[in-house]
């Protein structure tokens, strides 16, 4: 979908979309590797590769002002989310002020960059910082931050609709999968050159069906079930490649088991750990809180693209390399 909705033969090559759509379940990595495009709907950052790029861009403005143009016209082209979470130590603990106590320091100990990192809060377009304290990058990610569907302005005035994807600049972005967000981790310089409107070049995977059945007995936790898939994945070798859950067990499910299976991704090598949107995915979007309008029409567009997986229907099942 990216990459017919970016394809302008400059970012995106019409060569690219036919690569995509002439994807075959024979595809073998090494044998016949295909390079294509793809152009993420978001970039996310934390604080420790976030703040280079906000220098970069700020050094951006500097450039553009000494040339005679206007400065605020540099923005980040593709949204961005960076989260302050890297900074936090605990010099404090059980005691009912320990979180004051950590927090007071962390802001003292870091307040030329919050205060740099709040001034690109106000002076970038298309930039949202979230402030210290609020979370680790990933669970925000999660519970706030991602879109699972966009819904921008088209040229015409109307809505358009498309899927969300993002690339962050941690191995561990991978957690977004579970919740039916394609993204993975990527170099700062890639994901800066994303945030500047560039496309980033990916090999066409093989994608690798891992077929869930039942459900977990009361005596056994979902960590179980992650080492256990950590350990067959790993023997498989699904390094560079992506791995997509399904079958009935799928359903059963919490998104907390599905985003800490998809969380292990480093540890078994593949690029992405993707879980399908069910109505599973919608029922964790009420409960942190989306609205029930932005729900309905996420419903709407994934029926009418195809998009709302059934796990229980195994005619749903896509056709997979292995």
């Amino acid at each position: 979908e990216s990459a017919v909705r970016n394809c302008d033969n400059f970012h995106i090559l019409e060569k690219d979309v036919q690569s995509i759509l002439g994807w075959s379940p024979a595809l073998k990595q090494g044998s016949n590797d295909v390079e294509v495009s793809f152009k993420p709907a978001r970039v996310i950052l934390q604080d420790f590769t976030g703040v280079p790029a906000v220098v970069d861009f700020a050094a951006m403005r500097d450039a553009v002002l000494d040339l005679g143009g206007d400065p605020e016209k540099i923005n980040p082209i593709c949204p961005a989310d960076l989260v302050i979470d890297h900074s936090v130590q605990v010099d404090f603990a059980r005691a009912p002020d320990a979180l004051a106590k950590n927090q007071s320091l962390e802001f003292e100990r870091n307040k030329e960059r919050f205060t740099f990192l709040k001034w690109g809060a106000k002076a970038f377009n298309n930039m949202l910082i979230v402030p210290p304290g609020s979370g680790i990058v990933h669970q925000v990610n999660l519970e706030y931050l991602a879109r699972v569907v966009f819904e921008n302005d088209a040229t015409d005035g109307s809505k358009i609709l498309y899927p969300d994807s993002v690339v962050g600049t941690d191995s561990h972005t991978t957690m977004i999968n579970g919740l039916g967000v394609l993204g993975w981790g990527v170099g700062g310089i890639e994901a800066e050159a994303v945030m500047l409107g560039q496309s980033i070049s990916m090999l066409l995977p093989e994608v690798i069906g891992y077929k869930l059945e039942g459900k977990l007995s009361p005596l056994v936790t979902s960590t179980d079930l992650v080492l256990t898939i950590t350990k067959h994945l790993r023997q498989l070798g699904v390094v560079g490649k992506f791995v997509e859950f399904y079958g009935p067990g799928v359903a059963e499910l919490s998104i907390a088991d599905r985003a800490t299976i998809s969380n292990m991704c480093p540890e078994y090598g593949a690029t992405v750990g993707y879980f399908p949107i069910d109505e599973n995915t919608l029922g964790y979007m009420k409960q942190t809180n989306r609205s029930e309008k932005k729900i309905d029409i996420i419903r709407q567009y994934l029926k009418a693209t195809q998009q709302l997986r059934n796990y229980a229907d195994a005619a749903q099942d896509p056709k997979f390399t292995q």
